[in-house]
Order: structure tokens, then C-alpha cells, then sequence
């Protein structure tokens, strides 16, 4: 092997070691920064009550030693064989709890990863299992990394991990911070829902494509608008949304059907295929900007918009109350 291809190796080699490292650095620090978060989530992943505290006091501090270990080369090896082992359970545990139907958030990394288990959980796990793999493999034949390396080189790649790092831990505490203030912009709004007959608030909602949909795209073919809001992790909503399609299939004529919700819309996506609804769009609101102009407090909630762009009944809360309201616009339809 030339020069130059060994060298290529052992960067990749240091580079990897110092990826696991932020990747459990982070999660250690999110954990350690919120125990009361952290004792939470550990709980709604099935741990038995009498040992959640000692779980969610260990786990961080287990993250935090095998990012450590990742640094020096005569312990890099041993904190990825078991990185590879703790990935290894969350992952079967994560898919168990997806088969039950059960999705509670995933809270790894604390305000930066909040939303409800799913695919991208597997597929992320899966992708830092064999970064595991290929860190011990590295540590083991090539145990002069990083001393091979230039100095000013390997520490600067170091501080690179530790600042995106950083920037990650960042950018999770702005999207709590955004969901803290949504929340309470929500509990001060006052009574729940516009007012019959108020003109319906504009807002932009992101399809599968990315493409920005408004109220005027929505309200189509001279049918009434129906917005659906729902959650990911939310038991009755899965349920409203798989009887969805067949209320869509009785009132095609009479009303236009849409899943809103708000975070990753390839989350949605994949949420709409597993739960069938077909033909009937989830689309995703930034933030909360659909929900708040139209008071909406939980999930799920129904918004019925008539066909002239006017709020056409009290906000629908809850399953039964949403399939009420699309049986009386059947019903009226029928006088």
C-alpha cells in the first residue's frame, strides 16, 4: 500500500474515533443537562420504575466514559466494542416498541431529538453500528493513530468534532426554546378555536416534495376544507388516521381532507403510509403556525374551513368529535 493511501486511512481512522466520540459526548451531556428529562424517557422505553433513576443516572455516565475512551488509542478499541453493544440493545429495543405501536420520543440527545422513534431511528442506530465496527477495527490495526498524525492537524480535527458538536447541542436548545414559546403562546389564547364564521387564517404547510401549500391551494374544486392535526406519537390519532381514508372515499364531493402536523415531514410521510392513508395529503406546519391561528390546543383536533374560506365550526377535539363533524357535513349535504 503507497504512502499516501495509508495516510488517507489513518485520518479516516481518526476521524471516526472522534465522530463516536461527539456523537456520545453529546448524548452523555444532553442527559446529564436535563435528569428530569432524562428519567422520563427512560421510563416510556419500558425500564420498570424501581430502576429508572439508577438507568438514567448510569447511562449518561456510561456515554460520557466510552467518549472519553474513544480518544487515546490503547482504549478506542474496547469503547467501541461496547458502543456497539448498548447500540445493539436500543436498537432491538427501539424495534420491539415500534412493532407494539408504541413511539415515544426518542430523547438521545436531549432537545435535539424529540421526536417520536421510527424508521430513522433504525436506520441512524444501524449507521453508528457500523461506525463502531470500523472504529475497532481501525484502533486495532492501526494503534499508532493519532501519534502518526501531525500534531496541529489531529488537534485541530479534534476541536472541529468538539465545535460541530456544539452547534448541534445548540441548535436543539433553539428548537426547545421554539417549542416552549409555542406552547405558551397556545395556553394564552383564549378559548379554544376561532369564532364561527371568522375568515380563516392564511398559513404556508410543506408537502412530501418540500413545496410550500397555502389556504387558497387547499380550498379547491368548490369542497370544504377539513384540517386534521395530529401527532406521530399520539395513540388516537394513528387510530382517526386509519379511518380516515374511508371518510375520505364518502365525502370526496363534499370536503377535501388534510393531515397536518408539524416537525420532520419525511417523518409524517412514513407516519401517513403506515397508518394507509392514501390519497389524503400529511402535510407539516414550521413550528406551530397553523395550530396557533387557529387555537388549536391538542391532538387530534379537526378545523372545518367552508368552501368560502370562512371558519365553518367550533374547532372538533378529539377522535369522536372529529368523526361527528365530518358526519354532519355529510348530513347537511343530504338536506
Amino acid at each position: 500500500m503507497c504512502d499516501g493511501a495509508l495516510v488517507l486511512i489513518e485520518y479516516l481512522v481518526w476521524v471516526g474515533r472522534l465522530a463516536l466520540a461527539a456523537v456520545f459526548g453529546l448524548s452523555a451531556w444532553a442527559k446529564l443537562a436535563d435528569p428530569i428529562a432524562t428519567r422520563k424517557a427512560v421510563g416510556e422505553f419500558g425500564v420498570p420504575v424501581r430502576w429508572t433513576p439508577t438507568v438514567a443516572t448510569a447511562l449518561p455516565l456510561v456515554e460520557a466514559v466510552l467518549a472519553a475512551a474513544m480518544v487515546p488509542p490503547w482504549t478506542s478499541a474496547a469503547a467501541a466494542a461496547v458502543a456497539l453493544v448498548l447500540l445493539t440493545m436500543f436498537t432491538v429495543l427501539v424495534i420491539r416498541l415500534i412493532r407494539g405501536g408504541k413511539r415515544p420520543p426518542c430523547s438521545c440527545f436531549g432537545a435535539a431529538s424529540t421526536a417520536p422513534i421510527g424508521g430513522r431511528t433504525v436506520l441512524r442506530n444501524g449507521l453508528l453500528m457500523l461506525l463502531a465496527v470500523l472504529v475497532g477495527w481501525g484502533s486495532l490495526a492501526y494503534p499508532e493513530v493519532p501519534g502518526a498524525l501531525p500534531v496541529d492537524r489531529t488537534v485541530g480535527m479534534a476541536a472541529v468534532a468538539v465545535l460541530v458538536a456544539a452547534l448541534v447541542w445548540v441548535l436543539g436548545e433553539v428548537r426547545a426554546l421554539r417549542r416552549r414559546v409555542d406552547e405558551q403562546a397556545l395556553s394564552t389564547l383564549g378559548a379554544e378555536g376561532l369564532p364561527v364564521g371568522a375568515v380563516a387564517p392564511e398559513f404556508e404547510l410543506l408537502d412530501a416534495a418540500g413545496e410550500r401549500i397555502g389556504l387558497a391551494q387547499l380550498l379547491i374544486g368548490g369542497r370544504q376544507l377539513l384540517l386534521v392535526f395530529v401527532h406521530p406519537g399520539c395513540e388516537l390519532c394513528a387510530a382517526l388516521a386509519r379511518e380516515l381514508p374511508r371518510w375520505h372515499a364518502r365525502t370526496a364531493d363534499l370536503l377535501t381532507i388534510v393531515v397536518v402536523g408539524n416537525g420532520d415531514i419525511g417523518d409524517h410521510v412514513r407516519w401517513g403510509r403506515e397508518q394507509g392513508l392514501g390519497e389524503i395529503p400529511a402535510l407539516v406546519q414550521q413550528g406551530n403556525e397553523a395550530a396557533l391561528r387557529y387555537r388549536v390546543r391538542g391532538t387530534p383536533s379537526a378545523v372545518l374551513i367552508g368552501r368560502e374560506g370562512r371558519v365553518a365550526a367550533p374547532v372538533a377535539r378529539g377522535a369522536m368529535a372529529v368523526r361527528e363533524l365530518i358526519v354532519g357535513v355529510k348530513s347537511a349535504a343530504r338536506q
